[in-house]
């Protein structure tokens, strides 16, 4: 048995969970983790400008690959700083360990400097969190954390590590496994449940595929993909959920929600059969529960966690259990049966279905003489040829981000849903560019949330990182503008965004490429210049409509078929 110090246990638990990367930020109780991380170099750590900027990379990092993400920061403000991309983390349910020091246990509770209460502060937005009193309990601490963030419903745990337990020594023993008694996460479905899913699914006259975030982290997306396709069901992946099933299918009908399609909308509501599968009926989905129940339907329900099924709305049929073994479940009973849904009926609701399509609720003046920002979006789907990483901050550029760029694979679509943080998408950029060295990783940002964690241009330069920023600048807080407008009389309170940097000579003095675009003609071969720029990171700054809003628009409280069109307008 070796005997070895805190610091070293923390950095040799790390390499035996296969740690590639930790993004952090040194302070004085992290310091013996620091100086341990110089001696070695399987786990390379990522220097950034901002704490928020360390959690929000990690999260990346863990969004567009199958990992943990891990985060390291001191006590006192480097942990408050990492709140936010902890919380944002929690509300995605994204697997993260995050590594906050803390003064010595002789000090707690004594308001020492930069002491704060970690575990208390993030006590409501971590799937767990550990105050390490005993040097002896650090390596099986670690273990359970790694373990409870990447099983079940992933999510953030945090470990706090006072100085003195970081410096003091102990035998070392990495446990090879970990149970612990209060924590089982049920993996199998019930049988009698698969079997009453199957049964309404064949009996469907109107039915309906909705699809969230857990079929993106429990890695799912080809088995729904195949089960869709046996069906022939139309289906809806959420804001988390794109990506899920290809986005050019003919089967899929866009996103749904405040923002979604008219034709998800209207297809969500009127179906007699719902199937939603790793999603939670958030209220930025359904809109208003009263108003979603007014038309009956059978809902089933798949999720690992109990605690989502019948939340916000009562389900029929709730399977627990882990998404691709409950989905395998279904397709094999229903290749079994031999039976087929209703044909003639499945026809007859296509037909409704495309009858809402007719709407083309997304389209926009093409003939603008201003770049209208779902042209951009547009032409960097086309660029890319839909095979970019896309990392979105938070509001219209958002939406748009969503509705324009079809997401066929899993983990190319990362984005704050949940929290919705403003200063996400940079940061995350930087973690998926490092989990891909050689992809295209695209930000999608606006003029606001940009200016948030822009200090992470810094990180980028120093690891040379070629991410390609896509500023959708309108000089508003766009979708605070688009509220005031619609429902606040056109009073603009503070959302205009005066004294905008020159983001040009901004971009330029981090050592970045910077591009100015004003005229729709030069969109596309500005993205095509910027993405041939494989060694450069480059900031491009599209001057787009001031006035362009986000339709449709379901508008708070309302429900899914009172969606604003721009037509209507």
């Amino acid at each position: 048995m070796m005997v070895l110090t805190g610091a070293e246990i923390v950095i040799r638990c790390l390499q035996e969970e296969k740690v590639d990367y930790v993004f952090g930020y040194p302070g004085g109780s992290v310091l013996f983790i620091y100086d341990e991380l110089f001696k070695q170099d399987k786990v390379r750590h990522i220097l950034v400008r901002h704490e928020q900027g360390a959690v929000h990379a990690a999260d990346g990092y863990a969004r567009s690959t199958e990992k943990v993400g891990v985060a390291l920061v001191t006590s006192g403000p480097g942990v408050t700083n990492a709140v936010t991309g902890i919380a944002t983390a929690y509300m995605d349910s994204i697997p993260m360990v995050i590594i906050s020091g803390q003064v010595t246990t002789a000090y707690i509770g004594q308001d020492a400097f930069q002491e704060v209460d970690t575990v208390g502060i993030t006590r409501p937005c971590v799937k767990h969190n550990y105050l390490v009193k005993d040097v002896r309990d650090l390596a099986v601490t670690i273990k359970k954390a790694f373990y409870l963030a990447r099983s079940g419903r992933p999510g953030p745990v945090l470990v706090d590590i006072p100085k003195d337990i970081s410096a003091a020594k102990c035998e070392y023993a990495y446990p090879k496994t970990i149970a612990m008694r209060s924590y089982n996460p049920v993996i199998k479905g019930h049988q009698g449940q698969i079997k009453k899913a199957v049964q309404l699914l064949l009996e469907a006259k109107r039915p309906m595929v909705y699809t969230g975030g857990g079929v993106i982290l429990s890695d799912a997306a080809e088995k729904l993909t195949k089960l869709v396709r046996r069906l022939g069901f139309p289906i809806t992946n959420t804001l988390m959920g794109l990506g899920g099933y290809p986005a050019t299918d003919k089967q899929f009908v866009g996103m749904p929600g405040m923002h979604g399609t008219y034709e998800a909308n209207m297809a969500m509501q009127h179906c007699d059969v719902l199937l939603a599968v790793g999603a939670r009926f958030d209220d930025r989905v359904i809109g208003d529960p009263a108003h979603f129940s007014e038309v009956p339907r059978k809902i089933i329900h798949i999720d690992i966690d109990p605690s989502s099924i019948s939340k916000r709305v009562k389900v029929d049929v709730p399977i627990v259990g882990d998404v691709p073994e409950v989905l395998e479940d279904i397709d094999k009973l229903l290749a079994a049966s031999g039976s087929q849904p209703d044909e003639k009926a499945l026809k007859a609701w296509w037909k409704q279905i495309d009858g809402w399509r007719g709407k083309d609720c997304l389209k926009y003046d093409r003939k603008s003489k201003l770049i209208k920002p779902q042209f951009v979006i547009e032409k960097l789907y086309e660029v890319t040829k839909g095979e970019a990483f896309v990392c979105s901050d938070v509001g219209q550029h958002q939406m748009w981000a969503a509705q324009y760029y079809k997401f066929d694979k899993p983990r190319r679509w990362l984005n704050s849903g949940g929290l919705g943080t403003m200063g996400f998408g940079l940061p995350a950029a930087m973690g998926a560019q490092l989990a891909h060295p050689g992809a295209q990783v695209a930000c999608v940002t606006g003029d606001g949330s940009i200016q948030m964690c822009i200090q992470e241009l810094a990180t980028c330069k120093q690891h040379r990182l070629p991410i390609k920023v896509i500023l959708l600048n309108n000089g508003y807080l766009g979708m605070v503008r688009q509220w005031q407008e619609l429902f606040h009389g056109n009073r603009y309170s503070e959302s205009y965004v005066d004294a905008l940097p020159d983001f040009v000579k901004l971009a330029e003095a981090y050592g970045h490429v910077g591009m100015r675009i004003e005229k729709p003609g030069d969109v596309e071969g500005a993205l095509k210049e910027a993405f041939k720029r494989k060694d450069d990171l480059v900031f491009m700054d599209f001057a787009s409509d001031q006035t362009e809003n986000v339709y449709p628009m379901v508008q708070g409280g309302k429900g899914l078929t009172e969606m604003i069109l721009a037509e209507e307008l």
